[in-house]
């Protein structure tokens, strides 16, 4: 009788604790994601960059869709609409991760720490603000790019399936950014991957198809994560609605995002041991 009640009582404990890890994430959750809104200065220019550079690349690239090797496309823009997605979810995931820096440098976290905040729910608090604005900036340039030619023909499944697709890109991107900033504790230093990030990018097929690359840049480009990525995304809006186009657009970024966070978790205990 005295075990089954320890039992019991043990469960409880459990579902008391775990109860109390979702209550502590969401609320950091709420903070990280109104932090976001509340700094425009940071969030904008994530939106409004990767928006110019396709209309930029509309006019200046517009006649390279009659190139071989190009696909069938309405227009550039549609082309471009997978790399402009892309490009604006990689680069304002850094956004997030420079927060958690921040917080690292004013002392936030280490209040976070002596408090009795779950561990874990401090890094996917952070993470979750950020795959939300993730997700929504992807429904911004979907909704913005739309009237001007950049059609989904996978339709409303399509674009679904398109805001899933960064949300986890800001997850996967998030999480790798957030290692930076529990490793060094410097938002300068994350930041500083901005760079990386655009290197990255530029060696993969979001601003052309790899049937028009030659040589080395179009090798580098195929063993680029981001190239698939870009093309699940890009099949869906050129194609039409496929398992394989699906596939493609969510499970490269879930991959790389499991990856993310099991690195970033390591790197949250091993400064919990500093501390």
């Amino acid at each position: 009788m005295t075990t089954t009640a320890a039992v019991v009582s043990g469960d409880g404990s459990v579902q008391r604790s775990t109860s109390a890890a979702i209550r502590q994430t969401l609320a950091l959750a709420k903070r990280s994601t109104l932090e976001l809104f509340r700094q425009p200065a940071l969030v904008v220019p994530s939106i409004v960059f990767p928006l110019f550079f396709s209309f930029l690349g509309n006019s200046s690239f517009g006649k390279t869709t009659s190139l071989p090797g190009f696909p069938k496309v309405n227009s550039y823009l549609q082309f471009q609409l997978a790399g402009t997605i892309t490009q604006g979810v990689l680069f304002g995931s850094v956004t997030g991760a420079a927060a958690l820096a921040t917080d690292i440098e004013n002392g936030f976290f280490d209040r976070l720490l002596a408090s009795p905040t779950s561990r874990l729910s401090i890094l996917f608090g952070r993470l979750a603000g950020s795959t939300l604005f993730g997700a929504l900036e992807t429904a911004i340039f979907v909704l913005v790019l739309l009237p001007f030619g950049a059609d989904v023909s996978a339709g409303l499944p399509g674009i679904i399936a398109m805001v899933i697709s960064g949300a986890l890109i800001a997850l996967a991107v998030g999480a790798l950014m957030s290692s930076v900033a529990l490793k060094t504790g410097s938002a300068e230093a994350v930041q500083g991957t901005f760079p990386l990030l655009f290197i990255l990018l530029f060696f993969s097929s979001a601003f052309f198809p790899r049937e028009t690359m030659s040589g080395l840049y179009k090798t580098i480009a195929g063993l680029n994560p981001i190239s698939h990525l870009v093309e699940g995304l890009r099949a869906l809006s050129l194609e039409g609605f496929s398992a394989s186009a699906t596939a493609r657009a969510i499970l490269v970024p879930l991959a790389i995002a499991i990856v993310a966070l099991y690195i970033a978790s390591r790197q949250l205990n091993a400064r919990l041991r500093a501390n």
